[in-house]
């Protein structure tokens, strides 16, 4: 049975499509009217009901206990497919601030990196612990923030020192993780003894 926090979890799946489709579909609407379209008004409501809905599941999960292997798996999948794709919409069509490419090729990249390390390091050592370093948490609090930029901020200037900023934290966090996940890998000395 699904418990509560990846039934939330859920909806945060259910959401990120259709907040991609407004993007896509309604993007000039939004450049021209800004704040005064109905369109940005019913994008940033879900998107933030998806980042509510993200801390909300994570709170349920540590305090009650519902910690499951799907809700474990599910919940950063989810939180990468949101942040992911709306960055990529974001970049692809003008709302009246589109996001940088550099910035966005580095945040899909980061992404990337990271899914298949975790991959690759479950594989290889046959479990993966994923130690969450605050570096990552500024990134993606940041990574938020340019999604709120991109669609509310007429600011060039401001959104590309955000971009900036992002970045770096990105990178910094991408470098942690990398660090985390080499230190889980087997030695060479354990995988001849095994041997």
């Amino acid at each position: 049975m699904i418990n509560l926090p990846t039934k939330i979890t859920f909806i945060r799946v259910i959401l990120t499509p259709i907040i991609i489709y407004l993007i896509l579909t309604h993007h000039e609407k939004i450049k021209e009217l800004g704040f005064k379209s109905s369109y940005t008004f019913w994008i940033l409501t879900l998107f933030s009901i998806a980042i509510i809905s993200d801390i909300l599941d994570g709170y349920l999960s540590r305090k009650f206990n519902l910690i499951t292997r799907l809700g474990s798996f599910l919940d950063p999948v989810a939180d990468k497919i949101l942040i992911i794709s709306t960055t990529l919409a974001l970049t692809y069509v003008d709302c009246g601030n589109p996001l940088p490419l550099y910035y966005t090729t580095l945040i899909v990249a980061r992404e990337s990196i990271q899914i298949s390390g975790a991959i690759s390091i479950g594989l290889i050592s046959g479990d993966i612990s994923i130690n969450h370093h605050w570096t990552g948490k500024i990134a993606t609090f940041l990574q938020v923030l340019m999604v709120y930029c991109s669609l509310t901020v007429e600011s060039v200037s401001l959104c590309l020192s955000l971009s900036l900023l992002t970045s770096f934290f990105a990178i910094w966090s991408a470098i942690m993780y990398i660090h985390n996940g080499l230190i889980q890998l087997p030695s060479i000395n354990d995988v001849s003894s095994n041997n």
